[in-house]
């Protein structure tokens, strides 16, 4: 059975691409498969699960509403710290228009932010007990 061995995302700038990424999941870089190999291809530490990202060099923009999306989960974290987090590692806050006005049972709140390059993703997770629950931050 075919499985998806890595996501590849367009950016510009491949070198602050990495070193956002690596910080935001805690990825590291692959070993250059051969000599002058400068293909940045990011991967969970030994023992961790997940899948790699592949940083391709792009001259095309991010899509403002991009049909394909990383979407992050915050784990144990609080999300409004894990947005926080992410924020100061140089993800931007997007101004998204389709947040649910209200959150359907057992769905998670989600806070849509960019990347270093522009690309969209989100990221989910529980709130502290009294925090908005809607979609948006």
């Amino acid at each position: 059975m075919t499985h998806i061995g890595r996501l590849s995302l367009g950016v510009q700038d491949d070198k602050r691409a990495a070193a956002f990424w690596e910080r935001a999941l805690g990825y590291v870089r692959r070993a250059p498969r051969f000599e002058d190999d400068d293909w940045i291809v990011l991967e969970p530490p030994a023992g961790v699960s997940g899948m790699a990202i592949a940083l391709d060099v792009s001259a095309g923009a991010a899509e403002e509403f991009p049909r394909v999306h990383l979407d992050l989960d915050a784990g144990t974290r609080d999300l409004d710290e894990e947005v926080e987090r992410l924020v100061a590692l140089g993800a931007r806050r997007v101004d998204w228009p389709y947040y649910p006005e209200e959150l359907e049972p057992g769905a998670l709140p989600y806070v849509v932010l960019a990347d270093t390059e522009g690309n969209r993703f989100c990221v989910e997770g529980r709130r502290a007990q009294g925090a908005n629950e809607s979609g948006s931050a």
